[in-house]
């Protein structure tokens, strides 16, 4: 016999003492905690988790096609021009993650969905068109705005919607789907520049439409998406996320029979917990904004600035630069190029879909302490074997391959970890300052920095640039190991307590 389900309610009572709002209990984040894997959260991992594979898409041509970008008639990029572009598009997304995050804790969720989505597809598309290299600065500065955007709106609502026990090696996946948009980006890139199929100012404009086409059928998938519950449940809409959260709960049970034995419909089943929660009119403002990430949580604050800025180095400087590397100094033709970012690309991904799981299971400051401090000494290894010219082109991507199967774990669990350290009012926003310090800090001057070493040709000016990213990946895993924090299995509210909490 199929069970019914009895869905609860939130309690509200008047704040007589100060009348700037009503204190309310509910048991939303129980009930989307209890919830088994099902067909919601597939829809959730595909509409949501783009974002990454489209940024993949777009860090990936940007190198990818570099020679083609510096043959163009109408760019004539040089190899300066191709790292200063990288660093437009990184600042437009410090820019648009934190303009998108200040209003993703604001209007919502689901709104921001498809602003931060419109605006990547318009600027990509323009890019695709650019007359000029001012022009195409311009665009990719505008394309980065909207991924940066979409990692804040993006990252907060996945974690809010993924039940606690599956979140980390759901967040570290789609954070690690980066690379399929990066073995996008490479098999476009030697489809679209072979020699002689294309004129040589239409291949890399045909390759950038391909982010645009993705981005216009996820606007589709994402308008059956619901606001996060927990997001209306922080602004009195009680109603509306018991409505949402309803409808979830009977798809999963007429579906799959879906629910754990703890659902409320099972007599003997313990009662679920329940937070109270102060709602206010007003938006939480800046000040408790900067309350909550630098002197509620300093510590955490620490971890989170530490960790984002060594990935971001880590990752920026090498792999925006990659196509520069094996073109220069082992002589890979710029139509060859993505033949070598297919395997990068596969172990970049198998590092999170493998590893993934150990972070529910083994622990996040473990697991943490553990990629970071592998991707560090493993950098090392091959910056001295590159000095020594002991590796050629297929060597020096195997060795690649090996070292960021550890690399793109550490840094998927970075946004993991700063989304699981702040409250609920200021997650986006939280996600946003981190993402935005850690890549002013490490990825902005990354790619410039190394695009200036390659041309003074130097292998050994290369390698004390790779050994200064190992030392900070180092430094990282230290700090993961001593201060990270242990979110496995725990619900996002007794890590971070809601600011309104009561």
């Amino acid at each position: 016999m199929t069970p019914s389900i009895r869905h609860s309610t939130a309690h509200a009572t008047p704040d007589s003492e100060t009348g700037a709002g009503h204190i309310i209990e509910t048991d939303i984040p129980a009930r989307l905690d209890r919830l088994r894997w099902g067909r919601f959260h597939t829809l959730v991992v595909i509409a949501l988790g783009i974002t990454w594979i489209l940024d993949g898409l777009e860090v990936t041509l940007a190198g990818a096609i570099s020679g083609a970008l510096k043959a163009s008639p109408s760019l004539h990029l040089s190899d300066a021009q191709i790292g200063e572009s990288a660093s437009f598009y990184l600042t437009g997304a410090v820019g648009g993650a934190f303009l998108f995050g200040w209003l993703t804790d604001r209007l919502g969720r689901k709104k921001l969905f498809f602003v931060t989505l419109g605006l990547y597809l318009l600027a990509t598309a323009a890019t695709a068109l650019s007359p000029s290299a001012r022009m195409f600065m311009l665009f990719r500065f505008l394309t980065g705005a909207g991924i940066g955007g979409e990692y804040t709106a993006i990252n907060s609502a996945i974690q809010e919607l993924i039940p606690a026990r599956y979140r980390g090696q759901t967040d570290l996946v789609i954070n690690g789907s980066f690379w399929i948009g990066a073995a996008l980006g490479a098999l476009g890139a030697v489809l679209l520049l072979q020699p002689g199929l294309l004129p040589p100012d239409i291949g890399w404009r045909l390759a950038f439409g391909i982010g645009a086409v993705l981005g216009a059928v996820i606007l589709f998938l994402r308008s059956f998406l619901p606001e996060s519950p927990r997001w209306l449940m922080l602004h009195g809409r009680v109603d509306e996320a018991d409505e949402i959260l309803s409808a979830i709960e009977t798809q999963a049970n007429d579906r799959h029979n879906n629910l754990p034995n703890n659902w409320e419909g099972n007599a003997s089943a313990e009662p679920l917990k329940s937070i109270r929660l102060r709602v206010s009119a007003q938006n939480v403002g800046m000040l408790q904004v900067t309350r909550a990430l630098f002197k509620s949580y300093p510590q955490r604050a620490v971890v989170g600035l530490v960790l984002m800025s060594a990935q971001a180095f880590f990752y920026n400087a090498i792999f925006f630069t990659y196509a520069l590397v094996l073109g220069k100094f082992f002589g890979v033709p710029s139509a060859r190029i993505g033949f070598y970012l297919l395997p990068f690309a596969a172990g970049n991904f198998l590092g999170p879909l493998l590893l993934g799981r150990f972070f529910d299971s083994i622990g996040r400051r473990q697991m943490m302490a553990l990629t970071y401090g592998l991707s560090g000494i493993l950098l090392l290894i091959t910056a001295e074997l590159f000095v020594h010219g002991l590796l050629d082109a297929s060597g020096q991507t195997i060795a690649w391959t090996i070292v960021f199967f550890f690399a793109s774990a550490a840094a998927s669990s970075a946004y993991l970890t700063i989304g699981e350290s702040f409250p609920l009012e200021v997650r986006a926003l939280a996600i946003a300052v981190f993402y935005a310090l850690g890549t002013a800090l490490g990825g902005i001057a990354g790619p410039a920095l190394f695009a200036a070493l390659i041309d003074t040709g130097e292998r050994s000016s290369i390698a004390w640039g790779y050994a200064f990213g190992a030392a900070l990946m180092l430094i990282a895993a230290a700090v993961a190991w001593r201060f990270g924090l242990a979110g496995e299995h725990r619900s996002l509210e007794d890590l971070a307590a809601p600011i309104a909490g009561e």
